[in-house]
C-alpha cells in the first residue's frame, strides 16, 4: 500500500475494480477537502456509482444525491449533497493523470459533492475547476472502470474512508 503521509487528509476507497488511494491537498483547496472529508466520514460516498466515464478523459462520481447504486440512474449526475455549494478554489496545480478534481456546472462556484479523477493530463482544465487531491495507489483500478456517458453498468465506490478511520 502506499505510503500514507498525513492520515487526515488521505482518503481510501474501495470500489469494485479495486483500491484507489487518494492523497488531498488542504493546502491548496481546504474548503473542498473538508467537504469531501465530511461527506467521507456521513458514509455519503459509499454505494455512489460512478456515472460518466470517458475514455482518455476521466471517470466521474460522487452524486450522493441520485447516484446511489441501485437508484434512478437517469437522475446520477443530477444532485450533490444537502450541503451548499462551495465557492471555487482555483489554483495552479495541473490536471494530469489521478489528479481528483470537483466537477460543477458553468458557476464556477457550484460544486459540491460530485468529483472527477482524470485518465489523462487535461491542461484545458487547468484554473478552471478545483483540484482537490492525486491518486496514489489503484490508478489500475480507475483504467478498469465501465466507460460510457452514461454508463450503462456502472462501477461503484463500495466504502469511502478517512485514512485515520482505517
Amino acid at each position: 500500500m502506499a505510503e500514507i503521509k498525513d492520515p487526515e487528509n488521505t482518503f481510501i476507497m474501495e470500489t469494485t475494480k479495486g483500491k484507489v488511494v487518494i492523497e488531498a491537498f488542504p493546502n491548496v483547496a481546504p474548503k473542498h477537502v473538508d467537504r469531501i472529508r465530511e461527506l467521507t466520514r456521513e458514509g455519503a460516498y459509499d454505494g455512489v456509482v460512478f456515472h460518466r466515464v470517458i475514455a482518455d478523459f476521466m471517470a466521474q462520481g460522487g452524486d450522493v444525491e441520485h447516484g446511489k447504486k441501485g437508484g434512478n440512474a437517469g437522475r446520477a449526475g443530477t444532485g450533490g449533497s444537502d450541503k451548499p455549494d462551495l465557492p471555487a478554489e482555483f489554483s495552479s496545480v495541473r490536471h494530469v493523470r489521478g489528479t481528483c478534481s470537483m466537477a460543477r456546472s458553468q458557476n464556477p462556484n457550484s460544486a459540491n459533492s460530485q468529483f472527477f479523477i482524470c485518465f489523462t493530463d487535461a491542461p484545458w482544465l487547468d484554473k478552471q475547476y478545483t483540484v482537490w487531491g492525486q491518486v496514489v495507489e489503484g490508478m489500475d483500478a480507475v483504467d478498469a472502470f465501465e466507460r460510457g456517458e452514461p454508463v450503462r453498468n456502472p462501477d461503484h465506490i463500495i466504502s469511502m474512508k478517512v485514512a485515520a478511520d482505517a
